[in-house]
């Protein structure tokens, strides 16, 4: 993986000594250079993938903001001469030009995201449907699938319907915007970031300050002990109890469910950190992309702390459009005389919901489990949202649910029930998942886990030790930062020295020396590389 192995690390070192020592002018060219370089170091097939991605969407949003800006000049020059009437039906008629740019920048690039990523998924379920299930699938070459694909993609799109909606001028110069695409720690597993937040650091080259640079040394250091302390050594726990689900059944799939939830949390968001972290040390200033996410009391709330950067990037991409659309109108004037006026409010939310939840689970992978555990979460949050009037009496009526017992019970269900659904993550084939799920609760289910026998998936005495050590220790920053509503890193900045300098020496020592590598490592990929 590019960021645990060893030469990126050292050369992540050389860019910050070179960035901070060459004039500014040349520091987003540096930047740029570096960032192509990381990433053709994958596979230098991936450049063609994502050059293809940058030039088409760039000249599309230059033709879209060239063309608006045709109609408005020339309606600005005849605005007397035209009536209400003419120049709407002007803007109408010119304003599809604007539109085919559009619609060849969006197609072009989902089209590739498409074939490399879903024609095998999408030819399988069309034949299944077509032959009755029955075997002799047609096979689909193997594709090249470039790293971090519905990363770039999606921050593209997001860019060029800004663009159309004139939300944000167009970039002008090639080079820059496909800095903004490229930024090396962002490419591989985002976050999707907006052109109107990351561009004004990106784009303007800083001075060396030693409070900006060390505050994004101690996220990168956070981001590594998650990864290496925590994530890779549940993970050889986790691979185990996947890789044989005939044996592994039972009181080992609360296991599986568990270890696989931890590591997601700690593989992703240490990814994350390193990914922020990287930037700020430039000066780069990148939006959370999680707010501590396993203390939420809700599946909703979940996922306004979790992956922020792809949630907000659904409800404004697709679930707004959606839900504003004509059909939706339709629907919702129609339900209202047929049905009731709550329906025709509530139906165009849902179906707007549904497809989010439809296109979030694809997005995740081009597998029948993906799109399972999507519409799942969109069953969930539907039933919730349905019984919220009953919660709120609920509340209203026992004073108890307000209470800290009670708030540590919503924490704990909501986060068994994020396990259940994570269990969707792991299978291809969610026959299999819900028969491991039904296993749980079957006769004997834990008759197979005697003592010691969770010695026997790879893990020793040692390693859940220490996994649980560090658990407890990110627990602990996160009740603290979620009690404070601050960051970790402030608080610790605003004590004596010897105490900022012991606290960054333990953890760098603890990742050193507990952190799953050695001679050869190296270090399995970060599980949203994949996406």
């Amino acid at each position: 993986m590019l960021f645990t192995s060893y030469g990126f690390i050292g050369s992540v070192l050389i860019l910050f000594v070179l960035y901070y020592t060459i004039p500014k002018r040349l520091r987003p060219a540096l930047l740029l250079i570096f960032s192509l370089i990381i990433y053709g170091m994958a596979d230098v097939r991936y450049l063609i993938y994502i050059g293809i991605s940058v030039v088409t969407v760039w000249y599309a949003a230059l033709g879209i903001e060239k063309n608006n800006k045709t109609i408005k000049d020339y309606i600005k020059q005849h605005k007397t001469e035209m009536s209400a009437t003419e120049r709407k039906a002007y803007k109408k008629l010119k304003g599809r030009k604007s539109l085919l740019f559009f619609l060849a920048g969006l197609f072009i690039n989902l089209g590739i995201l498409a074939v490399v990523k879903y024609s095998g998924f999408v030819v399988s379920g069309i034949w299944h449907i077509l032959s009755s299930g029955t075997d002799g699938v047609p096979k689909i070459p193997d594709m090249l699938v470039p790293l971090g694909i519905s990363f770039y993609t999606f921050q593209s799109l997001g860019y060029l319907i800004d663009v159309y909606r004139e939300n944000i001028d167009a970039e002008h110069s090639l080079p820059r915007y496909a800095l903004f695409i490229t930024f090396f720690p962002q490419l591989v597993q985002g976050p999707i970031n907006r052109y109107e937040d990351l561009a004004p650091t990106l784009l303007t080259p800083h001075d060396a300050d030693f409070n900006v640079i060390s505050r994004g040394l101690q996220r990168i250091l956070w981001g590594y002990f998650k990864k290496l302390v925590i994530a890779d050594r549940l993970l050889m726990g986790v691979t185990t109890l996947i890789g044989d689900t005939s044996l592994y059944r039972g009181g080992y799939v609360l296991v599986m469910m568990l270890f696989y939830t931890l590591e997601l949390y700690a593989d992703f968001t240490g990814g994350i950190d390193i990914t922020i972290g990287i930037a700020e040390t430039l000066g780069i200033s990148m939006k959370e992309n999680f707010i501590r996410p396993y203390l939420s009391t809700s599946l909703a709330d979940y996922w306004r702390r979790w992956h922020i950067s792809m949630c907000s990037w659904f409800r404004d991409y697709v679930f707004y459009p959606v839900s504003t659309s004509n059909a939706s109108i339709r629907l919702s004037k129609w339900a209202r005389k047929h049905i009731s006026d709550s329906a025709g409010g509530k139906l165009p939310v849902y179906l707007s919901s549904f497809v989010v939840w439809a296109c979030t689970g694809i997005w995740h992978g081009a597998s029948l489990n993906f799109l399972v555990w999507g519409l799942l979460n969109f069953l969930v949050l539907t039933i919730s949202e349905e019984l919220s009037p009953l919660y709120d009496r609920f509340h209203k009526r026992f004073l108890f649910s307000e209470s800290f017992p009670y708030h540590v019970f919503m924490i704990l269900r909501t986060f068994v029930l994020i396990c259940v659904l994570n269990l969707f993550d792991c299978f291809t084939d969610v026959r299999d998942t819900l028969g491991l799920l039904g296993s749980i609760f079957t006769r004997g289910s834990f008759s197979s886990m005697e003592k010691g026998a969770l010695l026997g998936i790879g893990l020793g005495v040692s390693d859940y030790v220490i996994a649980v050590i560090a658990l407890i220790a990110v627990l602990t920053v996160s009740i603290i930062e979620e009690k404070y509503d601050s960051s970790i890193r402030d608080m610790i900045r605003r004590r004596p020295y010897v105490f900022r300098f012991a606290i960054w020496t333990c953890l760098f020592l603890a990742t050193i020396i507990f952190g799953v590598y050695g001679i050869g490592y190296d270090s399995s990929q970060f599980i949203y590389n994949r996406f």
